[in-house]
């Protein structure tokens, strides 16, 4: 239980061997008492065998579905388990479990909690196209859900029953769906929307890959994501 809630804390993983476990021991030691179910979105390495043995629940997806498809099916569990909210966080150990009780604390109030990068704590930067991009994505979709929204691709997010039962039924799997297009879908619906600041962390492990080339490719896949997201009902 964390704030009286009975939660579930989903991490959708893809070749995360070498961070895993850490990130689940810690949710487990910040947070005794929750469940956490790591989704392996068909990994090729051990990821679900290294999740499991750190004491997580482990649902195998057969291939890669992407971060929206691994979503979907933890919410399917957190929606057949009923239970009252449900946590998404990075398996890469960037996301510090320790602002979970924040994010939760606003579900009394609002259905879907992000917690937000760009909104005055930690040191997290962006350049370039990407800061381009992200900062027209929360323009656009501040003025949408009627709030203020500075980091509308978090994947660090927080689900009422409310808003748990939706996505059980309806998650997008493609490029940036499970960031954008959620929130273009909840904010058309009359869900409410809030943001919470939080600090980033760095990976556990790996190397993030960062380009000019990459960052260009990722300006247009986002425009091209927001456009569609707003065009479909």
């Amino acid at each position: 239980m964390v704030n009286g809630k009975r939660l579930l804390v989903v991490i959708p993983a893809l070749n995360e061997a070498g961070s895993i476990a850490d990130v689940v021991r810690e949710v487990r030691g910040e947070l005794p008492g929750v469940d956490v179910l790591v989704v392996d979105d068909g990994s090729t390495d051990r990821t679900s065998a290294v999740a499991a043995a750190a004491g997580a629940r482990v649902a195998r997806l057969p291939y890669n579905l992407g971060v929206g498809g691994a979503m979907r099916l933890g919410y399917r569990y957190a929606y057949d388990h009923d239970y009252d909210a449900a946590v998404q966080i990075d398996a890469d150990g960037q996301h510090d479990p320790r602002y979970v009780p924040k994010l939760v604390d606003l579900l009394d109030e609002h259905d879907l909690v992000i917690g937000a990068r760009f909104a005055g704590e930690g040191e997290y930067v962006v350049h370039g196209p990407r800061r381009w991009a992200m900062g027209m994505l929360s323009m656009v979709l501040s003025r949408l859900s009627g709030t203020t929204l500075t980091d509308t691709t978090s994947g660090f997010r927080a689900a009422n029953r409310r808003m748990i039962a939706m996505f059980a039924q309806w998650y997008p799997a493609e490029y940036l769906g499970d960031t954008v297009e959620t929130l273009v879908h909840t904010a058309r619906r009359g869900y409410r929307i809030q943001q919470v600041p939080v600090a980033m962390r760095r990976r556990m492990a790996g190397t993030p890959s960062h380009s000019p080339a990459r960052a260009m490719i990722y300006l247009g896949r986002a425009l091209a994501v927001l456009t569609l997201a707003l065009i479909r009902r």
